[in-house]
């Protein structure tokens, strides 16, 4: 582990649900971090600038001479409101970007590691991606994001700085709650014993990464200076169907699950080659079955203190 103590570094999107992670372990590390998201920090021992990174008084004051460092999260999610908002999109993920390449050549900050997506080579079938697989990207989410890696790519060329894009795949665990992606609403539904909606037959498959993992992912790729792109899941592909199955053994709930048409356009498979992570020390930790469980501990945690708080307010 690098000596982090004494480290001055930058988490954009580090109130959010990877970020958060992200941000404890650095704390815990020594660190000193500052976190810029559209919301405060949860952990007081963090220096906190709210605002968008889009209005460049706010991006100055986030990250500031003496800073060794950036973990680039913040970001524009969603594929569906891209295809509705592209242009959100693209302040987002490419605009903001470059300001802040620009502002870490500028103050000296010459490290920076992107959370970006395997949404950048689009659909390959059930071929397992990898590092070297062309920018085919479907949406202007993927669109973005590899822009946001050419940059990248071209603040190293032309300036020196170790920059890094690691390609997430699908990332769960304790802190999810605000997603809106398919496990936390698994979960949400064995809180409430509801039901969810499966498109299509539920054959297709993905990488299911727990976010423990992707935050080692992150530490790695800092230590080793690796430039360019980074594939980090778990490199275990899964069927939906076999998500819901876990989610059903780890929760206990009965889940009654419905099936309903696919989306257009939805990838049948994304499947991993995770070599080159793995060729640099990367070793993920958690099975999907655990992952799960430590999840659901969390949502069970946030629902005794949702009864706890609503029971106040009624006594």
């Amino acid at each position: 582990m690098t000596d982090w103590a004494g480290k001055r570094l930058l988490v954009t999107g580090g109130a959010g649900f990877i970020g958060a992670a992200l941000v404890q372990t650095l704390l815990e590390s020594g660190a000193q971090v500052t976190v810029a998201d559209l919301r405060p920090a949860a952990d007081r021992r963090v220096r906190s600038v709210v605002g968008d990174l889009c209005q460049p008084e706010i991006l100055d004051q986030a990250l500031e001479a003496g800073t060794d460092g950036v973990f680039h999260l913040a970001a524009f999610t969603s594929v569906l409101r891209s295809v509705e908002r592209p242009d959100e999109a693209y302040q987002a993920n490419v605009a903001v970007t470059a300001a802040l390449l620009e502002r870490s050549r500028k103050v000296g900050a010459a490290h920076l590691v992107l959370a970006s997506t395997n949404a950048v080579v689009g659909d390959v079938g059930r071929r397992p991606i990898t590092e070297d697989l062309p920018l085919r990207p479907l949406s202007p989410y993927g669109a973005t994001k590899a822009a946001a890696e050419v940059l990248l790519s071209a603040y190293h060329g032309s300036y020196g700085m170790t920059t890094t894009s690691l390609r997430l795949t699908n990332v769960y665990g304790p802190g999810m709650a605000r997603k809106d992606s398919f496990v936390p609403r698994l979960l949400r539904a064995a809180v409430s014993g509801g039901s969810v909606q499966i498109y299509g037959d539920g054959e297709q498959v993905r990488d299911y990464v727990h976010v423990d993992d992707v935050v080692a992912a992150f530490l790695l790729a800092w230590r080793s200076r690796v430039v360019g792109p980074l594939i980090v899941g778990s490199g275990r592909s899964v069927s939906v169907n076999h998500l819901v199955g876990a989610a059903r053994t780890a929760t206990g709930a009965a889940l009654p699950a419905e099936h309903v048409a696919a989306k257009v356009g939805e990838m049948p498979a994304v499947i991993v080659d995770i070599g080159r992570a793995r060729s640099l020390g990367f070793t993920p930790a958690f099975e999907l079955e655990a992952g799960l469980l430590s999840a659901w501990d969390d949502f069970l945690g946030l629902s005794a203190t949702t009864e706890q708080a609503a029971a106040g307010e009624r006594g």
